[in-house]
């Protein structure tokens, strides 16, 4: 009998069981002593690192108690870590190939276009490159623990998987926090689209498009948000989106190919170029733009559970691949795109363009389609936790037209939500100032409790130098998440209500 085997569905390894949960009958067997299942269900805490353990009560007196426990060990640490090759292969699922896409596609987005921004915030090409190139590291050791902790019970979600070293409260945060999230990315898309449509009729039309009511972004977003997205955010299912998510990739490769272009052929006249931040502080205005651009953690565990070699080998080629495709895009486009423009570059570098050049007009177009076909799936995801939170809370007999009912009322008032805030939101880099600091909680926070826990539940006496130091990574992990995001929080909001970004 392992530890797993004695966990209920919905313990928390935090908190202790309710109390109409038949333990005996779930745990015990007719050899099993209660003294073993005590200690195997010894509750693993933070600050409270002992074991115990006791010897069976039918175990032969000849028997060694040591080479018991060890085995016991073993046992328990094949169960709550499986090996990569445990995971069967999932009949018809992603090839490695196709995963690395689906990272990639997972990744690339809005980020793309405020980063070069974020250089300059930050003190140049050389300061942020170098603050990008730390949070690599801890960026690719998440997705790798993420996806070691969804093997402990094959979790498809990242809720699930929170929810398997914390309970069902650390789903439900879980799923408040995916929800800010995604409600926050779905202001972005709406804002960018707002920001194609200025370029593209103030070139069409002329400087004074926005005194004609029609051609006004206020009108124009939400008209055709209304008739291109709302339609999609009421399917109960999200993957018939799949192809158009996939071309998105591609307009994403055309808009950084734009802007090297741009820097080489161009006629831009840059601003000053800064080789240094004016203050250390500004070091952390480049953290919530690569924390945002590089965040796929919310769906990495979906992506990972759909491999058709689902094992940490396979995963491992094909999440390394896709950072360093998304590393050369990021880092390319933020690079040349400040070179070119210097500290007059906007929020958004596609409005530093002449829209009446045609490649800069199909980048504009592009964008807008792309982040039509991207609102609805954020909006799915994030639809999906608040639901799992309102059925937790407020549905106790759950039907099929009761869903259907709750789908249709959280997609609507979602969708007016963020179109209120669109409209009133400058621009992307105001949300993605507070989005960036969410973010660092996948990347940092969520990771380091899994790994915590995971390292506890194998050797909660911390008996080994390698548990040690796999604890004071995954502490480290936490503490830096949660700096991270106070200080990244609170930066932004600061630069969002400051004199400069109200009148911009």
């Amino acid at each position: 009998m392992t530890i797993k085997d004695c966990i209920a569905p919905g313990d928390s390894i935090f908190c202790p069981r309710s109390h109409d949960y038949d333990y005996t009958d779930h745990c015990y067997g007719p050899d099993d002593d209660p003294t073993e299942f005590a200690n195997n269900l010894f509750p693993v805490s933070i600050m409270r690192q002992i074991c115990a353990h006791s010897s069976r009560s039918g175990a032969d007196d000849n028997e060694d108690p040591n080479e018991s426990i060890s085995e016991k060990s073993d046992d328990d640490q094949a169960v709550l870590v499986p090996a990569s090759t445990s995971c069967p292969d999932t009949e018809g699922g992603t090839s490695t190939l196709g995963t690395i896409f689906l990272i990639v596609n997972a990744a690339l987005g809005a980020g793309l276009l405020n980063l070069p921004k974020a250089f300059d915030q930050a003190g140049g090409v050389l300061t942020a490159v170098l603050v990008q190139a730390m949070l690599l590291v801890f960026i690719m050791l998440a997705l790798l623990i993420l996806a070691q902790t969804a093997n402990i019970d094959n979790s498809a979600t990242l809720q699930e998987v929170m929810h398997t070293v914390a309970g069902v409260w650390g789903r439900r945060a879980t799923s408040v926090i995916v929800t800010v999230y995604c409600f926050g990315s779905c202001i972005t898309f709406l804002i960018i689209i707002g920001d194609q449509f200025d370029r593209a009729f103030a070139s069409l039309v002329g400087s004074d498009y926005c005194h004609t009511w029609y051609y006004n972004r206020d009108f124009v977003m939400p008209a055709s948000s209304f008739l291109l997205i709302l339609p999609l955010c009421y399917t109960k299912k999200i993957d018939f989106l799949k192809y158009a998510s996939a071309f998105g990739v591609f307009i994403i490769i055309y808009v950084v190919a734009l802007i090297f272009v741009e820097y080489a052929t161009g006629d831009h006249v840059p601003g000053p170029i800064k080789t240094k931040p004016d203050d250390w502080v500004d070091v952390f205005s480049v953290i919530p733009v690569i924390c945002f651009g590089y965040q796929c953690h919310v769906s990495i565990i979906p992506i990972y559970s759909c491999m058709k070699h689902r094992n940490i080998k396979h995963f491992s080629v094909a999440s390394t691949s896709a950072i360093a495709i998304c590393v050369f895009t990021y880092t390319g486009a933020a690079t040349f795109g400040y070179l070119t423009f210097g500290s007059t570059v906007s929020e958004d570098i596609l409005t530093n363009y002449n829209a009446k050049k045609p490649s800069v007009m199909i980048a504009l177009v592009a964008m807008g389609l792309k982040t039509y076909a991207t609102y609805p799936i954020l909006l799915f995801c994030g639809r999906e936790g608040l639901s799992s939170i309102v059925k937790d809370f407020f549905v106790k007999d759950d039907t099929p037209s009761k869903e259907k009912s709750r789908r249709y009322t959280i997609a609507t008032i979602w969708f007016v939500a963020t179109i209120l805030l669109a409209i009133e939101i400058p621009n992307i880099g105001a949300v993605i100032h507070v989005l960036g600091s969410f973010a660092a909680i996948f990347i940092f926070v969520f990771p380091g409790v899994c790994l915590l826990q995971t390292t506890l539940l194998k050797d909660c006496k911390l008996s080994t130098i390698k548990s040690r130091l796999t604890i004071i990574l995954a502490l480290s992990f936490v503490v830096l998440g949660f700096f991270l995001f106070g200080v990244v929080l609170t930066q932004g909001i600061k630069t969002d209500l400051s004199p400069a970004s109200t009148e911009s």
